[in-house]
């Protein structure tokens, strides 16, 4: 494809855009309370990552030659300065929404966050015993000399930068740090008093307990001011798997503990010559200082204590069942006369679990191959593949060790799986491995029948409760062949190519995904029906964004969900006056793969692991399959539809980037995650 410049959003620019979709969720009134507490705590934790792996990367762009600099298409440093000023745009906001929502709507509902200057006598004694009998004997002060190197601070735990001083003199001025521990309780409830309840931040705990740990020292005034750091995540590794490769990866999970310094977040009631302590000391660059509130590490949030009415939360979705399927009956039988799918996580995750469990203990089952991701802590998948290798089958494993941020679950869980009996592959050298598939192989009347569970999410029962994905049983020849040549490949830690049917990464997935939108601007330029409709959860890859503004400027009619990153820039002229783009934010986590092609009428559909961007076609397996059961099928284009439809959750994405809700001619409101649910009980109750 010719290298002209088309118009495309930087990546990070437009991952912040999204950000500031979940802090709407935040900011809207219609949202339960605890539920919007919630969301600035996703909004918090998303940005540490962000400036943990992206700023990161951004930041080592810029020691670039500036002729390597060229052939990116930006300057990393203009990007870097435009991040920091959305950034600081976006961490007001999350201030007055702090403070609005936590402070004043709690107190509206007689529940209130105490600091440390809010206690009276009783609650100070209470807080107080609290703080000796379970902090004290775990803190551990550091006191600094200002002439010797600073302490080395770790990513993202949080500190209090501590000032004793006596009035009128700034001679004898002593600084410390002290750390907080990360298993300490973050809230701690007090006594309640008639009918108001009140909640604590254990950082507050200690700023009120500072007498009890510095009594030592002879002072007038004691200040502290929390601070956090965030570090470099970005792995580093040697690009070849070789025997030591846990090792190594052990060693650079260390290593991400102590990275270059991305951003301090610091109280901006922090004295300004505290902070130039801080930040002469630790080296710190302007363009790393963020302003923050008294409270970082606002992820912690997720689990603030609902001490109020039921109605504070959502409530909590009872999973439905899928017609068909039964606890009691054989799912592999089923499968025999139709393929089934499961639409997490409105339906129950238990017929996956279901299905492992039939295959660890039926005589006929002689093995089980699966690709394994993320997993839930307690995972009652690996349990099943432990089972099923006690019973004698040969279970295969790949489990990803390159998994970001859950490495070192994976090598737990790999151990685990390798002491029970299940040959366990590490991955592959060049490539992570992110599909989601398992095939089974069963002996019926003397030969091999195959079947497959295909998804666009993990096998992770956890985040299956979280997570809008869809999982498909099949027992069709078409896909359980493609499965085994990947399986026979992946067993071996190779990939292979010549799928059929299946649309697999590294080596074809992009080939055939032009080819299907090929397909559709030559139906288009001939007058005939042609239309994509594509949901996704990122859309970054310039190379599918050049390829869908030339079907546009065919005639194509495009239709695009994309929850997160899209650096297609809709509604352009000359570009891209034919697509359009949404994206939904809501009470689950919107991450479905979902590729409808027009096809003249004889409309396909694809389902996938893979996101449209750089790092799926080229370094990643991926699996995407085609739906062939014409009722899942129309199921899943139903709950499309509805998607299309939302004038609730769905956010317009325009050139103008301002996330304004998407309205549409329809006179009700579609809300289409209440939408999918009421039509799956309907229908399959």
């Amino acid at each position: 494809m010719t290298k002209k410049k088309v118009p495309f959003l930087n990546r990070e620019i437009s991952w912040l855009y999204f950000n500031e979709r979940v802090l709407q969720e935040a900011a809207d009134e219609s949202v339960p309370l605890i539920e919007r507490i919630k969301f600035l705590s996703i909004f918090s934790s998303n940005l540490e990552e962000f400036y943990r792996v992206r700023v990161a990367t951004m930041t080592r762009l810029t020691n670039l030659n500036d002729k390597t600099k060229a052939l990116l298409g930006f300057n990393p440093k203009k990007v870097l300065n435009e991040i920091k000023n959305i950034v600081v745009k976006q961490e007001r906001k999350f201030e007055q929404l702090f403070q609005a929502t936590l402070i004043n709507e709690l107190a509206q509902n007689r529940i209130f966050i105490l600091n440390d200057t809010q206690l009276n006598v009783a609650r100070g004694e209470f807080v107080r015993n609290h703080f000796r009998d379970r902090i004290l004997s775990n803190l551990v002060p550091i006191m600094i000399d200002l002439d010797k190197p600073f302490p080395e601070l770790k990513d993202r735990n949080l500190y209090f930068l501590v000032r004793l001083s006596k009035k009128g003199s700034k001679k004898n001025q002593k600084y410390a740090l002290i750390e907080l521990p990360n298993d300490l309780p973050r809230f701690l409830v007090l006594p309640e008093t008639n009918g108001l309840k009140f909640i604590i931040l254990a950082e507050d705990i200690i700023k009120y307990c500072l007498d009890d740990i510095f009594y030592v020292f002879n002072y007038d005034e004691i200040e502290a001011f929390s601070i956090q750091v965030t570090r470099d995540a970005e792995l580093d590794i040697d690009k070849n798997i070789s025997d030591k490769f846990i090792e190594e990866l052990k060693t650079s999970l260390d290593k991400r503990k102590k990275g270059k310094p991305m951003r301090l977040l610091y109280d901006t009631e922090m004295p300004f010559d505290m902070l130039s302590v801080l930040v002469s000391k630790m080296k710190i660059e302007a363009e790393s200082l963020i302003p923050g509130n008294r409270y970082h590490r606002f992820g912690d949030f997720i689990r603030f204590p609902n001490v109020g009415s039921a109605s504070l939360e959502y409530p909590p979705t009872v999973p439905l069942k899928v017609a068909g399927l039964h606890r009691t009956e054989s799912i592999i039988n089923k499968l025999a006369e139709r393929d089934y799918l499961i639409n997490l996580p409105y339906q129950s995750y238990d017929y996956i679990i279901l299905f492992l469990r039939e295959a660890a203990i039926d005589p006929k089952v002689t093995e089980i191959n699966i690709t394994l991701y993320r997993l839930a802590e307690n995972s009652r998948v690996v349990n099943a593949l432990i089972n099923a290798a006690k019973n004698g089958k040969k279970v295969n494993c790949l489990v990803e060790l390159k998994a970001r941020f859950d490495e070192t679950a994976n090598i737990y869980w790999s151990n685990r799986l390798e002491e029970e009996g299940v040959n366990v592959n590490y991955g592959l050298t060049d490539y992570k491995v992110h599909s989601k598939i398992c095939l089974v192989k069963r002996m019926e009347r003397g030969r091999a029948v195959y079947y497959a569970n295909l998804a666009t999410g993990n096998f992770n029962e956890k985040t299956a409760k979280l997570y809008c994905d869809h999982s498909i049983f099949t027992a069709k020849k078409e896909i359980t062949s493609d499965l085994l040549k990947l399986f026979t490949a992946l067993n071996k830690k190779t990939v292979t190519k010549g799928f059929k049917h299946l649309i697999v990464s590294p080596l074809e997935s992009r080939i055939k995904f032009y080819e299907l939108i090929d397909r559709e601007i030559r139906h288009a330029k001939a007058s005939k029906p042609a239309y994509l409709i594509l949901k996704v959860n990122s859309l970054a890859d310039e190379g599918i964004v050049e390829k869908l503004y030339e079907a546009s400027n065919a005639g194509v009619k495009i239709k695009l969900i994309v929850r997160g990153i899209c650096c297609l820039i809709p509604g352009m002229k000359g570009y891209s006056e034919n697509i359009t783009v949404v994206s939904i934010i809501d009470k689950f986590l919107e991450h479905a793969r979902v590729f409808i092609f027009g096809n003249n009428g004889k409309e396909e559909m694809f389902l996938s692991s893979a996101d449209l961007m750089s790092r799926n076609f080229e370094h990643r397996v991926e699996v995407g399959f085609p739906v062939l059961d014409p009722e899942v099928r129309q199921e899943i284009r139903d709950i499309i539809e509805f998607q299309l439809q939302d004038n609730v959750k769905a956010r317009d994405i325009t050139k103008l980037n301002n996330n304004k809700y998407h309205k549409n001619r329809l006179t009700t409101k579609v809300r289409a995650q209440v939408q999918t649910y009421n039509y799956l009980k309907n229908k399959h109750q």
